[in-house]
C-alpha cells in the first residue's frame, strides 16, 4: 500500500468536498459577527526553510513563483513580519505562541547524532518542546479540528513523546531532524510516517513532492470526520541545503545568474522599490560578498550552478503549493481557508562566501551540506544585512502572505501592510479565527499564556499596530527589541558586554544609520526592557551556554 506517495483518484475531489464543506464548527461570537460566517475556517500554515526575504516573485525576486504570487495578489502581504532567526527556535515559537526559550528551545534542538547536544539542564534550553507550552495542533484538536502535518518537525528527536503525534497531530509524515538528502533521505535523518520510520518510495522520489503528496493524502483520508475543518502545517525543507533539484527545474535558471551577485542585488532592490515591497527610504546595505569580477570563468559557472539549484528548489516548492491551491479550489473551499506563508529565518550564509560542499556533487543525488554561500545569501536578503543566526533585519525578516478571501478586506486585497508582527501572533490569530480556547492547564501541566496578538484586525484592513508593548529576540547572544518604529539590536561578541545599536525602522529599515549616540535615553529604556524580558523568558548568557558546551566536549574527548 502506498502510504506516502498518493495518486489522486477521480473520486478525490468529491471526498475532499464532502470533508471540507461539511465543517460546521462555529467561531467565537465576536469573530463570527465581524466576518458574518457560521463555520470555522480551514487553516493552512506553509513554512519555507532558509529562504531569503526577496527570493519569491511577489517580494521582488526573479525566481518563478506564480502560485505564491497569486496568493499575494488576492491576499495581504506584510512588509514587516519577523521570525526567530534560526530553524528550530522559529518552529518552537510558531507552534506554541511563545518565545522559544519559554518553550524549551532557547538555542537548538537535540539532533539524531547526539540526544543531549542542546540539553543544557536549564529551563529555557531543553533541546525539545517542554510541558509548559501547548502546540497549535493541541489547541485546535480540542476544538474539533483535524490536525495534520507534513514536512520538517525539528522540535524534538530522541523519544517519541516529543514527536508530532504526541504533540497534537492526528497524522504526520516528514523528517524529524533539521535536514536530509532530498532524493535519498535515509537513516536517522530519514523519513517518518506517523510514528514509524519509512523508506523513500520510487525512483523519482523528491522530498518536496512527497511532503505535498502526503498532505493531500491526509486530507483525502479525512472523510472519516466529515464535519470537522482541518489544520494543516505544511513545513517544506526547501530551499535549505543540500542544494538538490530536478534537472528540468535547474535548467530554467542555468546561466541567468552569471551577471553576478552585485548586479542581481541591485536589480532586486530596484524592483522591490517599484513594487512597493520596501519603501523608497529603505537603503541598500553594503555588499557583503566577494568580488564577482575577480572569479575565474570556471568559478562563475559553479556559482551560477549553485544559485540555479537554489532557485529551482523554490520553484519546485511553488509548483507544489499550486497543487494544494488547486485541490482547495476543486473542493470549493479556497475562500474559507486561511493560508499563511512565511519562512523560518533569513537566507543562510553557512558554507562560507562561495558555498559549501563539493562542486562535483552539484546536480547529482549526492551530498549533504551543499550550500550556495554568503555572497548569494546577501542577494536573497536584499536590501538587508546579516543572515540566519543574527537578529538584524536580514536574519529575522520574512515574507508573510495572508490569503483568506472571507476575512480579508476588499480594500486591502493585493496590498501591503506596514504594521508589523512576529511568530507568536500566529497562535493568537488562529485561536481568534477558530474560536478555540487556549488553556491554562493541559495534561496536568500549567501552560504559559500566549505572547502574541491577533493579526485579524490588520488582515481586515485596520492600519493600526497590534503591538503596543515591545517584542524581543535572542539567539546565540544576538539580541534585539522592537518598540514602535525603533529597534535596538546587538551582535554577540564572546566575553564582551552588549554593544547596542539603535535604528528608526520607519526611516531606516535596512539599519544603516545608528542612532544610539544621538538618542541615548531610548537605548537605556529599551535595553532595560530587554533585560527584564530576558529574565522573564529564561534567556541565559550565551557565554554561559558556550561554556557548558565546551565543558561537555572536553569531557567527551
Amino acid at each position: 500500500m502506498m502510504r506516502y506517495i498518493t495518486k489522486l483518484s477521480i473520486a478525490f475531489a468529491t471526498v475532499v468536498t464532502l470533508f471540507i464543506t461539511g465543517a460546521s464548527f462555529t467561531t467565537s461570537n465576536s469573530f463570527k459577527k465581524r466576518l458574518k460566517i457560521d463555520k470555522a475556517p480551514n487553516i493552512l500554515v506553509i513554512l519555507a526553510d532558509d529562504m531569503g526575504y526577496s527570493d519569491i516573485g511577489c517580494y521582488g525576486g526573479e525566481v518563478s513563483t506564480p502560485n505564491l504570487d497569486r496568493l499575494a495578489s488576492n491576499g495581504l502581504r506584510f512588509r514587516q513580519f519577523y521570525n526567530g532567526a534560526r530553524c528550530c527556535p522559529t518552529r518552537a515559537s510558531l507552534m506554541t505562541g511563545l518565545y522559544p526559550h519559554q518553550a524549551g528551545i532557547g538555542h537548538m534542538t537535540n539532533d539524531p547524532e547526539d540526544s543531549t547536544a542542546y540539553q543544557m539542564n536549564l529551563p529555557g534550553y531543553q533541546g525539545a518542546l517542554n510541558n509548559k507550552c501547548i502546540t497549535i495542533a493541541e489547541v485546535l484538536k480540542n476544538t474539533g479540528y483535524q490536525t495534520f502535518m507534513s514536512g520538517k518537525w525539528h522540535l524534538g528527536y530522541s523519544g517519541s513523546q516529543r514527536w508530532p503525534l504526541q504533540r497534537g497531530f492526528d497524522r504526520y509524515y516528514g523528517i524529524l531532524a533539521g535536514a536530509t538528502n532530498y532524493f535519498e533521505p535515509t537513516g536517522s535523518r530519514g523519513l517518518t510516517f506517523m510514528n514509524e520510520q519509512v523508506k523513500p518510495d520510487g525512483d523519482n522520489f523528491y522530498l518536496t513532492d512527497a511532503i505535498t503528496d502526503n498532505a493531500i493524502s491526509f486530507m483525502e483520508q479525512s472523510s472519516r470526520k466529515p464535519n470537522a475543518p482541518f489544520f494543516m502545517y505544511l513545513a517544506y525543507t526547501s530551499p535549505h541545503w543540500p542544494l538538490q533539484a530536478f534537472k528540468k527545474d535547474i535548467d530554467r535558471y542555468r546561466g541567468k545568474y552569471k551577471i553576478g551577485w552585485k548586479k542581481l542585488r541591485q536589480e532586486r532592490y530596484n524592483r522591490m522599490k517599484r513594487m512597493g515591497v520596501i519603501l523608497p527610504v529603505a537603503n541598500l546595505t553594503d555588499e557583503d560578498g566577494v568580488d564577482w569580477d575577480k572569479l575565474t570563468p570556471e568559478k562563475k559557472d559553479e556559482m551560477d550552478f549553485r544559485m540555479s539549484i537554489y532557485a529551482a528548489q523554490i520553484d519546485r516548492m511553488d509548483q507544489n503549493i499550486g497543487r494544494i491551491i488547486k485541490m482547495l479550489e476543486k473542493a470549493g473551499e479556497l475562500d474559507n481557508t486561511l493560508i499563511l506563508f512565511l519562512a523560518d529565518n533569513g537566507a543562510c550564509a553557512e558554507g562560507g562566501q562561495l558555498g559549501g560542499g563539493l562542486k562535483e556533487n552539484l546536480g547529482s543525488k549526492r551530498g549533504y551540506l551543499l550550500s550556495y554561500g554568503q555572497s548569494w545569501a546577501n542577494v536573497s536578503n536584499t536590501p538587508f544585512k546579516k543572515y540566519k543566526h543574527w537578529v538584524n533585519e536580514g536574519g529575522i525578516s520574512t515574507p508573510l502572505i495572508v490569503h483568506y478571501p472571507k476575512g480579508i478586506s476588499s480594500a486591502t486585497k493585493g496590498k501591503f501592510t506596514d504594521q508589523y508582527g512576529f511568530l507568536p501572533d500566529i497562535m493568537t490569530t488562529i485561536v481568534d479565527i477558530s474560536g478555540a480556547k487556549y488553556p491554562t492547564q493541559f495534561k496536568g501541566n500549567s501552560i504559559l499564556p500566549m505572547e502574541g496578538k491577533s493579526l485579524m484586525p490588520i488582515i481586515q484592513g485596520n492600519e493600526k499596530s497590534v503591538h503596543e508593548e515591545p517584542i524581543f529576540w535572542e539567539h546565540e547572544g544576538n539580541a534585539a527589541v522592537r518598540h514602535g518604529n525603533f529597534k535596538l539590536v546587538c551582535e554577540y561578541e564572546a566575553g564582551k558586554p552588549k554593544k547596542w545599536q539603535l535604528y528608526d525602522l520607519l526611516k531606516d529599515r535596512s539599519e544603516t544609520n545608528d542612532l544610539a549616540s544621538t538618542i541615548p535615553d531610548k537605548v537605556v529604556a529599551m535595553s532595560a526592557a530587554y533585560e527584564k524580558w530576558a529574565l522573564r523568558a529564561g534567556v541565559e548568557s550565551f557565554d554561559k551556554i558556550r561554556g557548558i558546551m565546551a565543558a561537555r566536549q572536553k569531557k567527551n574527548n
